[in-house]
């Protein structure tokens, strides 16, 4: 597929991801992610033909203007969408594989200043949610979900979704579920409200001896020990 047809593919994706996108207008002025991406494609294709230098001058330039830094050697695929874009930061050495979704403020970085591989690599079907961070030479699999603000930097599963600093799996097997940033659970808060059973129920042992409470108190510790092995993987 030739340059021209993957932008065309790119706008066209555009409108089928954005309930918000109405008129030609709006996708001129409001959408610099997609020409991020689209300016991305022609500086990219310099940067094969060893015109390094003035399509680091095209990405810069398109950074100016909508506030996303591509790098042109970075490798992404069809159907690519940036909704909204600003702040969205995609290093040298990172893959972007086909349909996937990144939303403002997500950065795909490095974190060795060695050469070759270093940044990480997106495959199909993922969504990198606002402000998430995936850093180092690490796979998110396929249709794989990145909750907003998490920090990534072990490897992700296919099809599971991952939250938090650093980011942890939550849910594994759900491929095709949309992506509901407001369903994610608080695992400080859980956390949190485990601590305080915990100790109400370790009072009540200590003010009598109440064999209910203590098989209370070995259930939550049993329901603890599965919260670690699943913060673990």
């Amino acid at each position: 597929m030739g340059i021209y047809s993957k932008i065309k593919e790119d706008f066209a994706n555009a409108y089928k991801n954005d309930p918000a996108l109405n008129s030609k207008i709006d996708f001129l002025f409001n959408y610099p992610g997609v020409w991020a991406v689209a300016w991305y494609r022609i500086a990219h294709s310099l940067y094969k033909a060893n015109f390094k230098r003035f399509s680091r001058m095209i990405m810069g330039l398109t950074q100016i203007f909508t506030h996303i830094d591509i790098h042109p050697a970075a490798q992404i695929g069809s159907r690519v969408f940036i909704d909204h874009g600003t702040g969205v930061v995609i290093g040298e050495t990172a893959i972007i594989e086909d349909d996937v979704l990144i939303y403002q403020g997500v950065t795909l970085g490095g974190v060795s200043l060695t050469h070759g591989k270093r940044h990480p690599t997106i495959r199909k079907g993922a969504v990198i949610g606002a402000g998430a961070k995936v850093l180092g030479n690490i796979e998110v699999g396929e249709y794989a979900k990145i909750g907003a603000n998490s920090v990534v930097v072990k490897p992700v599963p296919s099809c599971s979704t991952a939250i938090g600093i650093p980011a942890h799996v939550i849910e594994k097997g759900r491929c095709k579920d949309p992506f509901m940033h407001n369903m994610l659970p608080d695992i400080n808060k859980e956390l949190f409200e485990y601590m305080l059973k915990r100790v109400a129920i370790l009072e009540h042992i200590l003010v009598e001896d109440n064999k209910d409470l203590l098989e209370q108190d070995l259930e939550l510790e049993h329901i603890y020990d599965s919260f670690l092995k699943s913060m673990k993987n």
